[in-house]
């Protein structure tokens, strides 16, 4: 069973600011970006508990082609994304979104 998969506002803009500079890099980048995160998303919400705590109840789940990771929360009935992080950047921005 899948879980629902939730962006909070945060996450999700990080995301579309990713996707877009990607996209400016090569028409279409964006695009496999988007590709990769929505197969770790769906990865997190069909098995949840296979990814690494990294604080508390948050897991991370790390993307091959891109440098991201994806930071979230499973509760009951969903997938909460807290962040879609590049990987030079500070892995405890997240943090203060739990």
């Amino acid at each position: 069973m899948s879980l629902l998969i939730t962006f909070n506002r945060a996450a999700s803009a990080e995301f579309s600011e990713a996707t877009a500079w990607y996209e400016s890099k090569r028409i279409g980048l964006g695009k496999e970006l988007i590709a990769e995160i929505e197969q770790l998303c769906d990865a997190a919400s069909e098995h949840p508990l296979q990814f690494a705590v990294v604080h508390k109840d948050i897991r991370r789940v790390v993307a091959k082609r891109f440098p991201f990771s994806v930071y979230f929360r499973a509760q009951k009935h969903r997938i909460v994304v807290l962040a879609v992080l590049h990987g030079r950047r500070d892995p405890t921005i997240w943090l203060d979104r739990t």
